[in-house]
């Protein structure tokens, strides 16, 4: 599994880090969908810190073995077409403390 994004847990429920591949290093927030009207549309956008562009969207998901909520993301760009990922806790005890773990396609 490859890590491809540290984030940090804001207190208004975001998350700010930098997305970190071997060819794009950008500085990313994933921040709360506050304009969600469907349960189709993502919970959270994906977007460039640098210019504004969002990069992408996420959504609440349940694990099916074990019932555990996590975020899968889905994130676009011309310089690494599409990646899907999921956000998990870093390694250690900080709750505070995101990473995106990438999911190649099978």
């Amino acid at each position: 599994m490859a890590t491809i994004a540290n984030l940090n847990v804001k207190n208004d429920g975001s998350l700010e880090g930098t997305l970190a591949t071997l060819t794009v290093s950008a500085p990313i927030a994933i921040v709360p969908n506050a304009r969600k009207a469907k349960e189709s549309e993502p919970d959270f956008r994906i977007i460039s810190r640098k210019n504004g562009f969002e990069l992408g969207a996420g959504w609440n998901r349940y694990s099916q073995t074990t019932g555990a909520e996590y975020v899968s993301v889905s994130l676009s760009a011309p310089e690494f077409g599409t990646i899907y990922g999921n956000i998990a806790n870093a390694p250690g005890e900080d709750p505070m403390k995101k990473v995106i773990i990438w999911n190649p396609p099978a």
